[in-house]
């Protein structure tokens, strides 16, 4: 049983009791942790709240109705009598080779090696192919980054043949992390492999174009893999965004030879077709990797549900894909501009605006005392009725190595904009209204 403390200023999110002694204590995620805490309050999940009801900037999913311009949502499916069956751990065949056929068109036309059915494996949700992908790397130092996604923790220290290596991202320079960094962290911890999401979840920093080519090609000169978590890759503001070009960026565009190039990526239905509650996500790489990771499925998990995964085939055409992401690069760059101009209006500084995600990662150091703390801002806005996670929970701590140490992160906040716009204009002002007092 873990008697690891947590640091100074950070909740206790284990169980307080224990009553079978062998059962360790497993911690819950930050954004689950909120969560609870919102519903001692009365919290309760309502799919179309009012004016007076919770606002959830707390969330890690998208909006899910209707966007303009979007193809029409999915509001039922047919499930024939075989699709009762167990799916095959990997996946159904017609849906990889979909998927793969999908990173082809999107992002590999003209390139000498092409993707196959065999380069993919579909999951029952974005965790459990990261867990599939964990419980099937070797004794490596594995490298991952400060702040980043609050379920990675548990993640890295649950399988105990690899180490994890923390590498410090620093607000002051904008999260930048170049290729000179990024070799230099591998010759010198002797990574094997880096796990990273890319857009960032929580500060929203995107590695993309000739950087991310560049990361790509470091990658495989030094052979260390690349895990990236590309749930948000969707979410990209800037140039381009939300035209007729609908810049879906992937590693897999640079990407030279799928069998022997280091990159693993990890997407599903969940964040960028905005279907969170189908749970189909998948794993794509070389065939190698994919033998591997659903072999770790067949005792971690037991594969996915087979109607959904039937279900999503019509979903991975290139076309359909970039409607949706026009139509959600349209939409949440108007709540991305609503959620930064809201949240410097009552002071809260942001290192870097988001680059892509739905999230912004901003800082109430400068707010009265009482609210200048990310833990103490999440339990004023509790009383408000809205709903934020404090920034201590991205400084990814597997294992407890750091305890007794106060968090880099403890002055931060993640604000989602995934929530409805009016949700989220709603939520600004009862949190303006919490700062002027």
């Amino acid at each position: 049983m873990s008697t690891r403390p947590p640091f100074p200023s950070e909740p206790t999110i284990e169980p307080t009791h224990q009553s079978v002694g062998a059962f360790r204590k497993v911690p819950r995620t930050g954004v689950i942790y909120v969560m609870g805490e919102a519903a001692k309050l009365g919290y309760a999940y309502k799919a179309e709240p009012g004016e007076d009801d919770w606002c959830n900037l707390g969330q890690g999913m998208p909006e899910t109705g209707p966007l303009p311009g979007a193809p029409p949502r999915c509001e039922s499916i047919p499930i024939s009598v075989d699709d009762q069956e167990y799916a095959p751990v990997p996946g159904l065949w017609e849906l990889r080779e979909a998927i793969a056929s999908f990173y082809n068109q999107a992002y590999r036309r003209g390139m000498p090696t092409q993707y196959s059915a065999e380069n993919v494996s579909v999951s029952g949700g974005g965790r459990t192919s990261l867990t599939r992908a964990a419980a099937a790397l070797g004794q490596i130092n594995l490298g991952h980054f400060l702040p980043d996604y609050t379920a990675y923790e548990e993640l890295l220290d649950i399988f105990r043949l690899f180490s994890p290596i923390p590498i410090l991202l620093e607000g002051e320079r904008q999260y930048d992390f170049s290729v000179r960094d990024l070799r230099r962290e591998i010759l010198g911890r002797g990574l094997g492999a880096i796990l990273m999401s890319n857009p960032c979840n929580p500060t929203g920093k995107h590695v993309r174009g000739e950087e991310l080519a560049a990361w790509v090609r470091t990658a495989g000169e030094l052979d260390c893999t690349l895990l990236i978590d590309e749930f948000y890759s969707h979410y990209v503001y800037g140039e381009g965004a939300g035209t007729s070009a609908a810049p879906m960026e992937s590693a897999a565009r640079y990407v030279e030879d799928v069998e022997r190039t280091p990159v693993v990526i990890f997407d599903g239905l969940t964040k960028n077709w905005r279907y969170p509650g189908w749970r189909v996500t998948w794993t794509v790489g070389p065939k190698d990797v994919i033998d591997a990771v659903a072999s770790a499925g067949s005792f971690l998990d037991g594969g996915g549900s087979k109607p959904m995964q039937r279900a999503a085939i019509d979903l991975l055409s290139l076309e359909q894909a970039k409607k949706e992401t026009i139509a959600i690069q349209r939409t949440f760059a108007k709540k991305r501009h609503l959620m930064l101009e809201g949240l410097r209006r009552i002071g809260v500084s942001v290192d870097v605006p988001p680059e892509g995600t739905f999230y912004v990662w901003g800082s109430v150091a400068d707010l009265p005392a009482g609210l200048n703390d990310g833990m103490s801002f999440f339990r004023a806005a509790l009383a408000h009725k809205v709903i934020t996670v404090p920034g201590q929970f991205f400084d990814v701590n597997p294992g407890k190595r750091r305890a007794g140490r106060a968090s880099r992160f403890s002055k931060h906040l993640r604000f989602s904009f995934g929530p409805a716009e009016e949700v989220c204009a709603r939520a600004l002002r009862r949190l303006e209204a919490m700062v002027r007092g």
